[in-house]
């Protein structure tokens, strides 16, 4: 199967169609709004990346794999592009792709040269996290020498009539080095970090800019596709962990105000826009909710969230082509047929295990959990690794003639986002606040924490998602009390909960609270009902569905004649593996996306009798 990368890429960036696609002025707002800095009460904290350790292989190999890779490619690879861009000697090795710089690049191949130098401040971020994890001080070492060799190519250069992506770089460059500041200690970090702020600041436009807006006269459309609007999450990242005000002015300034007055007000401004980026947009709202105060910003992301869960697949991924619909239009469905370029996934979901846990911190809606673990066991959790070359799982293919494969394309934006992912799996799994700890989502792991003084360690074993039971134990150097919170998955109707072997139910779609004085050895047995569904693809085509066993979509074969009935009692045969019978001695498999193989086939919608 052919790359879809440079049509989808192509079909968005080309359109005209976004009616929004103009400079964002931003309104003029009281000084006062903007000198409120109280953060909202009652926002759960993130547990450290070193608090969390993980004892499911499917997640420790991402990780593993994925840090291999960043730690084999060498720092002249790594810097060629900067260097060539900047007019400095460039030696070593040319990794290619979309890293590549490219003197001579055609912007209508969408090829090697597409976005030089584009996911290093990722892969710096990525490395911070890893050290962080493993206290490896070869990670760490790394991260402080690609930064002091970034710092020696920070040249107006770099950012003018060379670089289509001026923003898109500088927020990936914020990313890393605030990362590398908290996670890895780089003294160093908000020094470079001025530097390359003072050094893009020329070649950013004056306010947000939606793709297509012509702001650079005299380029070629790919100059137009920049994302300014996506950088003041990272920016007010940097001005709360310390580097100072000037980035929460600048936060302020491309804050994309027309964008999330609209979502605020319930206008669903989504259709037609790229996906990815502007879910990210909704990361910057809630970290300006979160510093800025103004609940604007938090309704504006609840909304936008909401439509965007209304347009999408069983999976959780949205965005076919790129692009984020109508929530009531039938393009979803059409994609089935139309592309394979369904949900651009280790991107996609990065931003929304971002969104989601801002969700939960804030609102405390398992909701929104049950929405990340969805999306985790559909789709990165699946992912094709990433190679040493570049070559990366870029889309999820959905289509009535799926199949896994790599993007033709090396090293693009998704070879960026796939080691950060792996990372994140920790922080997402479990949140707390003084009374205790909230459990999320359900992975064997051992997350450990001072309570009131008290030494306290968690400890998660299972085989969640292919069995119903998750098993908790608790060490504590003392008896002390607080709440174990647990969530409870909307679909788990008949969900219970034993403590010390006393069972009492838990209501589904909700955090079970369990708070007492615990002591050492306590035990806790959640149970998960995990009954067989259908998911329709949309409210116009209730014969075409998704078969979910829990957070599980089951993925098959199209079957003619297939019934609801016989769908609706898979027998599961393995972990992940699953038969419907259709009578007689006929059986279909149906796995789990983890289970898929690189080019097999399969279909993630049944149409059924």
């Amino acid at each position: 199967m052919s790359s879809p990368v440079s049509i989808s890429r192509r079909k968005f960036l080309r359109a005209a169609a976004i009616g929004s696609a103009s400079l964002c002025i931003r309104p003029r707002l009281s000084a006062s709004l903007y000198s409120e800095t109280t953060k909202p009460s009652s926002v759960l904290d993130e547990f450290g990346y070193g608090d969390v350790s993980l004892d499911s292989s499917l997640h420790e190999d991402q990780l593993r794999q994925t840090h291999s890779v960043l730690m084999g490619l060498g720092d002249d690879a790594l810097m060629k592009p900067f260097r060539a861009m900047v007019g400095q000697a460039a030696p070593g090795e040319d990794l290619g792709g979309w890293y590549r710089y490219d003197p001579n690049f055609d912007w209508h191949t969408f090829d090697s040269g597409f976005a030089p130098t584009s996911t290093f401040g990722q892969w710096v971020s990525a490395l911070s996290r890893a050290y962080a994890i493993t206290g490896s001080q070869a990670a760490k070492e790394k991260v402080l020498r690609l930064n002091r060799l970034y710092a020696q190519v920070i040249e107006d250069r770099f950012y003018g009539d060379k670089n289509r992506f001026p923003a898109y770089s500088y927020d990936k460059i914020v990313c890393g080095l605030v990362d590398a500041h908290k996670y890895a200690g780089d003294p160093l970090a908000w020094e470079i970090l001025g530097k390359a702020t003072d050094t893009v600041r020329p070649h950013l436009p004056p306010k947000a800019v939606e793709h297509g807006t012509n702001w650079r006269p005299g380029k070629d459309e790919s100059f137009n596709w920049d994302e300014s609007y996506t950088m003041p999450e990272n920016l007010l990242l940097a001005y709360n962990r310390g580097a100072g005000e000037r980035y929460r002015t600048l936060a302020i300034q491309y804050l994309n105000e027309p964008f999330y007055e609209r979502l605020a007000d319930g206008q669903n401004d989504l259709a037609g826009r790229h996906a990815y980026s502007h879910i990210n947009c909704l990361c910057s709202a809630m970290q300006a909710y979160l510093t800025l105060g103004n609940e604007k910003y938090l309704r504006a992301a609840k909304n936008g969230f909401d439509m965007m869960a209304g347009q999408s697949f069983a999976t959780g991924g949205w965005g076919p082509d790129e692009q984020l619909r109508k929530t009531d239009s039938a393009d979803i469905f059409d994609s089935l047929t139309k592309t394979h370029s369904s949900f651009e996934t280790p991107c996609g979901a990065y931003a929304h295990f971002k969104l989601t846990r801002y969700f939960l911190r804030v609102t405390r809606d398992p909701r929104y959990g049950d929405s990340m673990e969805r999306m985790m066991y559909n789709t990165i959790l699946g992912a094709l690794p990433l190679q040493q070359d570049g070559r990366t799982f870029y889309y999820s293919d959905y289509n009535f003639q799926g199949k896994k494969v790599y993007s033709n394309h090396r090293w693009p934006c998704c070879s960026g986002t796939m080691p950060q992912v792996t990372a994140d799996y920790r922080i997402n799994t479990y949140l707390r606040d003084e009374r205790g700890v909230y459990v999320n989502l359900y992975i064997p792991s051992t997350v450990r924490w001072t309570q009131d003084g008290t030494q306290v360690e968690l400890k998660q074993k299972s085989e969640y998602p292919y069995d119903s039971q998750i098993h908790f134990e608790l060490k504590t150097s003392k008896p002390v009390s607080f709440a174990l919170n647990l969530r409870i998955p909307a679909w788990a109707e008949g969900a219970s909960i034993a403590t010390n072997g006393k069972r009492s139910t838990a209501s589904a779609g909700a955090f079970a609270n369990i708070e007492r004085e615990w002591r050492n050895g306590d035990q806790v047995e959640l149970e998960l009902p995990m009954r067989p569904r259908l998911e329709a693809i949309d409210a116009q085509h209730p014969d075409v569905v998704a078969l979910m066993v829990g957070p599980l979509v089951l993925f098959g074969d199209q079957t003619p004649g297939l019934t609801r009935a016989q769908l609706l009692a898979p027998k599961k045969m393995a972990p992940g593996i699953w038969h419907v019978s259709l009578g007689g001695d006929r059986l279909m498999k149906m796995v789990s996306w983890t289970g898929l193989s690189e080019d097999e086939r399969y279909t993630t919608y049944l149409r059924v009798t």
